[in-house]
């Protein structure tokens, strides 16, 4: 086998459109990344990483990053990991890390510690869910919404919230407020469950890709939990995907979290595949160089 980068991007999606496509699920993360790049006004300072694996001239696996996020490896089979590692290897010692479904990104974890002696430990364990018959809960009060630029600042507060409880802090580039505003701009739909006009809960959809559609982040400030409005408004975010055109519906709960396992089945969310994000960690006197 041998790996390949690629600069550019009409051609790399190109390519691996074929295989990314024929499991939306599966891929949900790479194939929203694809369609976000050519959005991205700095990808030209902070240019993707868009890698191909090749087995006897026929592509066999795919993976892509946004820095300075981890890399996104569903579609990158165990068996290609060595190729990929090899040509990420010479360049790319700074990776953060890797995010995927268990095998794929476990295997690429266990092959690039062993080719670069830095180290690796799981992060999140997450599971992936996607819709079925959708069941919004009954009897909770108040109703969606869908947030416009006039909400810009909310979004951003419970944005920084979110990920201040979620993930230890925000991710990805800009601040919370250059995220919510770059997430509208992209068509992304954020929901608002109020009652009486005070929001109380928020979770947002991407435009679907490929027929699909991820929910998240979904939200709700501690003062108000306890009542149903994550559930809802996650029902809401749901049916405004459908409605969009998405025939997948997905998204990704923390396995730490018992509250979030149990709330999405009700609404008619069913497991598909356990992913795990894996952290990958120089050795002091390399961190310190």
């Amino acid at each position: 086998m041998n790996g390949r980068l690629h600069r550019d991007l009409a051609e790399f999606t190109t390519l691996t459109q074929p295989l990314l496509q024929a499991d939306p699920i599966r891929h949900n993360l790479a194939l929203t990344a694809l369609t976000l790049l050519p959005r991205m006004p700095d990808a030209a300072a902070h240019p993707p990483v868009l890698l191909s694996v090749y087995r006897a001239g026929v592509l066999a696996g795919a993976a892509v990053r946004l820095p300075p996020s981890d890399l996104i490896v569903s579609g990158l089979p165990a068996e290609c990991a060595g190729a990929a590692v090899e040509v990420l290897a010479p360049s790319h010692q700074g990776l953060p890390g890797t995010v995927g479904p268990r095998s794929e990104a476990e295997g690429f974890a266990r092959r690039w510690s062993a080719r670069t002696g830095i180290s690796a430990h799981e992060r999140m364990a997450q599971r992936v869910f996607a819709l079925g018959q959708l069941t919004p809960p009954r009897g909770v009060r108040g109703a969606p919404r869908q947030a416009d630029a006039d909400d810009l600042e909310l979004l951003a507060q419970w944005r920084e919230e979110f990920a201040s409880e979620a993930t230890g802090g925000l991710r990805g580039p800009g601040t919370a407020r250059q995220q919510a505003r770059g997430s509208l701009a992209v068509g992304t739909a954020a929901l608002l469950w109020e009652i009486a006009g005070q929001p109380v809960a928020w979770a947002s959809a991407t435009a679907p890709v490929a027929g699909m559609s991820r929910i998240g982040p979904v939200y709700t400030p501690p003062r108000y939990r306890g009542h149903g409005y994550g559930s809802a408004v996650t029902a809401a975010a749901a049916g405004w995907a459908r409605q969009a055109g998405a025939q997948h519906v997905v998204l990704f709960t923390d396995l730490a979290n018992p509250v979030s396992n149990a709330i999405y089945p009700r609404i008619g969310f069913r497991p598909v595949h356990d992913a795990v994000e894996i952290a990958f960690t120089l050795p002091p006197e390399r961190g310190s160089a």
